[in-house]
């Protein structure tokens, strides 16, 4: 590990449950879980203690069925202050040995530690210690020469693990994992690697390359090199506030005042952005309509959205409702659709915004690639933070926002 690079990932285990147990005493080594609405019958879990867990408590659950399966579960609401301060104080830690740390949700981020001196297994240590101390937090770290290989260690052993890949122990510690275990690889890709007889990370490692190619374009070459150990991605702290859109928009053929055929062209815009978002396997939480009127004046109007973006009749429900809002009647000459503050499909099956789980019934089709994926991949994370577009107009206050805001 000496003569390349250290990467580690820092992965809080449990954390908003560990964050209620620091906070609490009392409830340590209880089965705890956090539900957007305790009361409701439909609420959902959140994320639950390890001890829930060994009840068959999972995330995403319904908390009448956590309840029947783990009758004594201590049910609470999410305190959305609580968890910033106590995931501001985690990385304060983290940036008190390096500014080299990259945040990447509330609850993880990575670090270089490779120019840092003494022993690196000593300052690891030390930095896992330091969080349970000062906190009463536990975390686990994955250790190894890149992202990728740290962010599959840190899963290894929970909680409080130190987990180590080196380059010569890949095919050892890596390949013989479950191709669904990998980090990066989403139930669809699984399915269509499957249909290769990849079901190993190893196999993957041996596939042929124009196989994956055909099958899965470009992702297909690098989640290769991701099973190979090859990931030349630096630790990036300015990376929390990368900003990325799909979008589409169109100049009408004339000057338009019907408002049917208004919305009807926003529809077409809405299949093309959805048609992209899913080629890309992104999905977005932001989104942007643009009005472009006869006498060449342009405005755009955004909102941030508690549901992720990526099926064509969502987006198009919400741009028509921010056209109509902001539509003044005005002949149109252009119109455009964008959705906003992307993240990568494969991680943010996990990010339905863990707080607004109330509006689920809406988003069933969405709840329930997410509860199926967290089933098997357990532990619920937000991705990154969402950057606000300067136009943002009667946007919600976004708890994904806030924890991009702690970082400036």
């Amino acid at each position: 590990m000496s003569k390349g690079k250290i990467i580690l990932h820092i992965d809080m285990n449990s954390f908003y449950a560990s964050v209620e147990a620091a906070h609490q005493p009392e409830l340590k080594g209880k089965p705890i879980a956090i539900a957007g609405n305790p009361e409701e019958r439909r609420g959902i879990v959140v994320t639950c203690s390890y001890e829930a867990r060994s009840k068959g408590v999972k995330t995403t659950m319904q908390v009448h069925e956590a309840l029947k399966l783990c009758p004594e579960l201590i049910v609470l609401r999410p305190d959305f202050t609580k968890y910033r301060q106590a995931s501001k104080a985690m990385f304060d830690i983290l940036r008190s040995y390096t500014e080299l740390v990259e945040p990447v949700s509330i609850d993880e981020g990575y670090m270089d530690i490779t120019d840092l001196e003494g022993n690196p297994v000593e300052l690891i240590k030390e930095i896992q210690d330091r969080v349970l101390r000062e906190l009463d937090l536990p975390c686990s770290i994955g250790v190894s020469p890149n992202k990728f290989l740290s962010k599959m260690a840190s899963d290894m052993k929970k909680p409080m693990g130190i987990t180590v890949i080196r380059k010569r122990e890949i095919a050892e510690k890596l390949w013989p994992l479950p191709i669904r275990d990998m980090h990066g690889v989403g139930e669809k890709t699984a399915e269509k690697l499957e249909s290769l007889s990849i079901s190993k990370i190893g196999d993957l490692a041996k596939a042929d390359d124009i196989q994956l190619k055909s099958l899965l374009g470009i992702n297909g070459l690098k989640l290769k090199n991701r099973a190979c150990g090859i990931d030349q991605r630096i630790v990036d702290p300015e990376s929390v506030y990368d900003f990325k859109s799909v979008g589409n928009s169109t100049t009408l053929p004339r000057d338009l005042t019907n408002q049917k055929e208004l919305l009807k062209i926003i529809d077409q815009l809405s299949v093309k952005v959805s048609e992209r978002l899913k080629s890309k396997q992104m999905l977005g939480y932001g989104l942007q309509v643009m009005i472009r009127f006869k006498n060449r004046n342009t405005i755009t109007r955004s909102l941030t959205l508690s549901h992720p973006l990526y099926e064509q009749s969502h987006i198009s429900e919400h741009a028509k409702s921010l056209f109509l809002k902001h539509w003044n009647g005005t002949p149109v000459r252009l119109l455009g659709v964008t959705v906003q503050d992307l993240a990568d499909k494969s991680h943010a099956y996990k990010q339905i915004n863990l707080f607004s789980y109330e509006d689920d019934v809406k988003y069933e089709p969405v709840e329930k690639v997410m509860r199926e994926l967290e089933e098997k991949h357990g532990k619920g994370i937000l991705t990154r933070g969402l950057k606000s577009s300067k136009n943002h107009q009667n946007a919600e206050t976004s708890f994904s926002k806030d924890f991009l805001d702690d970082h400036n």
